[in-house]
């Protein structure tokens, strides 16, 4: 099965914020792809990459009291409502 994983939109978010690091959390499902998309997101951006490993259960189960984080990507959820 293909995933549309939306690498150029991502990239111009962090080109857009001027993000220098990125925290990306992937469900368990996409971790196998967490390399390739590190590595398209580095060569394509000057960002520092961070994959978040920890468990990762939707966008209410967001990494807290991390630092220097300019970006948070979420990957596999639903869009998250004001």
């Amino acid at each position: 099965m293909e995933y549309d994983l939306e690498l150029k939109r991502i990239e111009n978010e962090i080109k857009k914020t001027k993000a220098k690091n990125v925290l990306l959390q992937l469900p368990d499902g996409l971790k196998p792809k967490a390399l390739e998309i590190v590595d398209y997101l580095e060569k394509n951006t000057k960002a520092n990459i961070i994959v978040w490993l920890d468990t990762c259960f939707g966008a209410c189960d967001i990494p807290v009291g991390l630092k220097n984080i300019d970006l948070l990507v979420h990957f596999g959820h639903a869009k998250w409502k004001n």
